[in-house]
């Protein structure tokens, strides 16, 4: 099977690794990191556009390395191939191999922030967007000059109320890393920051089937030629239906 695979540059080293293993002929596009910070429509308009650029001539279906990204997924539709997205609610899922064990860890581990090889090599740019888009970081003057005295004592007490919601930093080893650069900088990230720290194994078997074609057993939505991919508000996170 030949397919086409659109995908988020964080996923940029894993996506390669499984690539390079696949019984099939994968094509691949990376699009710019953060583009969930630019708002779900302006992201779905994006990947619809890769979507829609791709030579249904040359493939058997497309899939998309990303997961529902904060509703960005929600609304993208197949045109003349099957369209496959992994049932996820954000890129962590990808990199931990299921939604179950991210629920799992979430659970034992709350206020966790995850960084992984393409979050320190190709997410280091993001802060600023992260930081202009949340006001997180900003500093109560800064907050002032667009929202006003009053608005901004409240946003900034509820901004700093949520960063400090964080308290450890979570690497995900992968197996793809090419020495210990990136963890290090995870390590001296949450001892700078004050938090704890935890290393961990990454498991690629979801971004492996997805490139494989191994789609049955719910773990992917498969959206049919005219279909398009749906937000679902229970433990299937999204789907895919008929148009």
């Amino acid at each position: 099977m030949r397919l086409k695979l659109v995908a988020c540059e964080i996923l940029y080293r894993e996506v390669c690794a499984c690539i390079a293993r696949s019984r099939n002929i994968v094509d691949v596009e990376f699009l710019p990191k953060g583009l969930h910070d630019l708002g779900a429509a302006t992201m779905r308009e994006r990947i619809q556009a890769a979507i829609d650029a791709v030579d249904a001539s040359a493939y058997q279906a497309i899939a998309l390395g990303y997961a529902l990204c904060g509703m960005g997924l929600n609304g993208v539709a197949a045109r003349s191939l099957p369209l496959v997205l992994p049932r996820a609610h954000d890129c962590i899922t990808l990199f931990l191999g299921s939604a179950e064990r991210y629920a799992r860890y979430f659970n034992d581990h709350p206020g966790v922030y995850f960084k992984t090889t393409g979050w320190i090599e190709r997410g280091a740019d993001l802060a600023p967007l992260e930081r202009e888009r949340t006001g997180i970081g900003q500093t109560c003057e800064e907050l002032a000059t667009k929202y006003g005295e009053d608005n901004a004592k409240y946003l900034y007490e509820q901004l700093g109320s949520y960063s400090r919601n964080y308290g450890q930093i979570t690497f995900i080893e992968m197996g793809t890393e090419p020495d210990g650069r990136f963890e290090r900088a995870a390590r001296e990230e949450a001892a700078a920051r004050g938090w704890r720290y935890e290393k961990i194994s990454g498991d690629l078997s979801l971004l492996q089937r997805l490139v494989d074609g191994d789609w049955e057993g719910g773990a992917f939505a498969v959206a049919p030629p005219g279909g398009h991919i749906v937000a679902r508000y229970d433990e299937r996170i999204l789907g895919a239906v008929e148009d």
